[in-house]
């Protein structure tokens, strides 16, 4: 997708906002031994617990799921407006870490938070553009990352 296969879709969102707002949904079904079944669309994921909290390792957890998620928007993102910019990226990676203390989804401190307690987003990226073009590319993925500014 370029600049100019997305002109049609900006020109209609501008003229008709309404038409921009799409709803996505997500569903879930239980499962045995503490899973939830999710239908992507594409194949579906059994979530489980966390090895951390009791899981035996097999299915998906969500904590990793969530930076999967990111990782998978940021990267998109990244791509998108590198073409926008007339930014070549001969290679690019993208990583997502996050800390989490077990101690509060196990409940067993309540001055410990349930979720993430830190999330970092990396990119190591392989281009001749400058630090400039390249400050100005990872500022625009950020800013336009949908998963990173919920």
């Amino acid at each position: 997708m370029n600049a100019e296969e997305q002109a049609p879709m900006k020109e209609q969102y501008r003229q008709q906002p309404g038409t921009a707002l799409i709803t996505l949904r997500a569903e879930g079904r239980l499962g045995e031994a503490v899973t939830c079944r999710i239908e992507t669309g594409k194949a579906p994921v059994e979530a489980g617990l966390h090895p951390a909290t009791g899981g035996d390792g097999r299915s998906a957890c969500s904590g990793d799921m969530l930076l999967e998620a990111l990782v998978g928007c940021a990267g998109v993102t990244l791509n998108a407006v590198a073409t926008a910019l007339g930014i070549r990226l001969r290679d690019a990676t993208v990583r997502a870490e996050g800390d989490l203390d077990f101690r509060g989804t196990l409940g067993v401190s309540r001055e410990v938070p349930v979720g993430f307690q830190q999330i970092r987003l990396q990119f190591d990226l392989d281009s001749d553009a400058s630090e400039e073009q390249l400050a100005t590319l990872l500022r625009l993925t950020e800013r336009y990352c949908v998963v990173y500014q919920t």
